[in-house]
């Protein structure tokens, strides 16, 4: 019985289009080399079946490692675990592993250097605007920066993940005038970042356009349920007239203190009021009732973000801002008085 011929790395190197000194660098994690190239070069060696690969040990002191980073200035709550969620699902099918990096509210944060030390292939900014020395510093090492719904404009041009927040904001609104709203809250956030300002324009001017006149306290919170609870509570003591209530919070987790607040004053959701919330991260349909809500696509838009890097990493750069829908999802929460007692 004669054996197969064996592999060598000229046979690595020549199916993966490489040469054999690249092959070689790729396979022991050394040197300067796109991303691209170096994920070919393992894939090529493991289809087949060269003894070396998988003996590497320890991690690359220099070059591009097979990992993008996702930088977010903390994680475990709802929105960022849908974000994780869909950046790890993408990372792990174009080949590449994700880092959580966790962002510090302070000048003297090291983050760039901790992610250019590791030879990462390509980072992603959440909710959070690196400063121009940050991306500085990554620019030097040159590992592109992706940023997932800034607060603000960079200070260069990057590219970006965004949603339609002024759309979004001004379906809700039409949503609670359709639904039979006559009155209206809208809790913005505090700090107003740009996605939160954009969410409550968009609501107030469809407001003033569909429902002219009426009345609308505009109130604000820290994204907490526990202040919206109290911006909530204050806003409806001020609202004037009479007639059903429509509430508009800026996140989910702000419906939900809306939700407190609401049951505080006497009031039932939705015989009384009416509440559509920002997300749709999955606490939503658990709330009582299920929280009417403007979706974001977050996996979707932590996926694409993947998807940019992994082009940056074979040389397709780009400083496009794309911007994906959000849709308005439809629960109990602002079910009509028609069907209430049905």
């Amino acid at each position: 019985m004669t054996s197969a011929p064996r592999v060598t790395l000229t046979d690595v190197a020549r199916s993966a289009g490489v040469s054999v000194a690249t092959a070689s660098r790729a396979l022991r994690a050394r040197g300067e080399m796109a991303a691209e190239t170096r994920s070919r070069v393992l894939r090529t060696a493991a289809e087949l079946g060269y003894p070396a690969i998988g003996q590497v040990r320890g991690r690359p002191r220099r070059g591009t490692s097979l990992m993008f980073d996702l930088v977010l200035g903390h994680f475990h709550d709802p929105y960022t675990e849908e974000i994780t969620a869909g950046a790890r699902t993408t990372a792990s099918e174009l080949g590449y592993d994700l880092v959580l990096t966790a962002e510090r509210d302070e000048p003297s944060d090291d983050w760039p250097e901790r992610i250019r030390s590791r030879g990462s292939a390509g980072v992603i900014v959440g909710l959070i605007v690196p400063t121009s020395t940050q991306i500085a510093a990554m620019r030097r090492a040159s590992i592109p920066l992706v940023l997932m719904e800034p607060p603000s404009e960079a200070s260069s041009p990057l590219p970006s993940l965004r949603t339609t927040d002024d759309d979004g904001g001004a379906a809700a609104a039409g949503h609670l005038v359709e639904r039979g709203a006559q009155r209206f809250v809208v809790i913005g956030g505090a700090p107003s970042y740009r996605y939160g300002r954009a969410r409550v324009e968009g609501f107030v001017r469809t407001i003033s356009e569909v429902a002219p006149g009426a009345p609308c306290v505009r109130t604000s919170a820290d994204w907490s349920a526990w202040d919206a609870r109290r911006a909530c509570a204050r806003a409806l003591s001020e609202l004037p007239g009479s007639g059903p209530i429509g509430v508009f919070a800026c996140s989910d987790e702000m419906a939900a203190g809306a939700y407190r607040a609401i049951a505080d004053s006497g009031r039932s959701i939705p015989r009384d009021v009416l509440v559509v919330g920002f997300d749709d991260v999955r606490g939503a349909r658990w709330l009582h009732p299920p929280l009417t809500t403007i979706r974001q696509p977050i996996r979707e838009m932590a996926s694409t973000a993947v998807r940019i890097l992994a082009r940056a990493a074979a040389g397709d750069l780009t400083t496009e801002a794309i911007v994906l829908p959000t849709e308005l999802i439809v629960r109990g929460s602002t079910r009509p008085h028609r069907e209430i007692d049905l």
